[in-house]
């Protein structure tokens, strides 16, 4: 399992042998709260947390999915957090680097729909065969905020609002395999 940069020390897992440690970098000089940090563990927390981190952004919300999963990804209040974000904010943007383009229903994708007609802030792109083999789903909200899944067929993870640190691996992470996919990788 690769290794890779959640928040706060600690250990994520539904069962001992699936034990996953994350390395967090936080703020040294805010120590993590419980409305900062927090454990995912069903779909609901997941669904929550996304359209939480989405809500925080203000400028930039960057997302690592492999098919823009519909139970996060459709949902009303997510929807909602984007559309006030880029209809809200004057220079805001909306990435997202889809791993696995072939699960997605393109016709009746709603998060499609609402990007087919905010194409100035909303920009999707297929991941290049070199970046498909990650694992983890996460979003990123800014260089501050983070939800990430390190499997992205599993709910568990760990969301994070004050850690910019680690979004910043995030961003990084997300940079490389997003200038490496190039802008013609996915339908329109």
């Amino acid at each position: 399992m690769p290794a890779a940069t959640c928040a706060a020390a600690g250990s994520l897992a539904t069962a001992p042998e699936d034990s996953v440690e994350l390395a967090i970098a936080v703020d040294p000089q805010a120590p993590p709260t419980d409305a900062q940090l927090e454990l995912v563990g069903s779909l609901a927390e997941a669904r929550a947390a996304a359209t939480r981190i989405a809500q925080l952004s203000q400028r930039l919300l960057t997302i690592h999915t492999h098919d823009l999963e519909p139970a996060i990804f459709e949902s009303a209040p997510f929807l909602n957090a984007v559309k006030r974000l880029v209809l809200g904010r004057r220079f805001a943007k909306v990435r997202v680097l889809i791993v696995d383009p072939a699960r997605i229903h393109y016709e009746h994708n709603p998060f499609i729909v609402l990007a087919r007609k905010l194409t100035s802030y909303i920009e999707i792109r297929h991941a290049a065969a070199d970046f498909r083999g990650d694992p983890s789903s996460y979003i990123v909200a800014d260089d501050h905020a983070f939800l990430c899944r390190l499997q992205e067929t599993r709910w568990e993870g760990i969301s994070h609002i004050r850690a910019p640190l680690a979004a910043r691996a995030f961003l990084d992470r997300f940079d490389l395999a997003w200038t490496g996919s190039g802008p013609d990788r996915a339908r329109s």
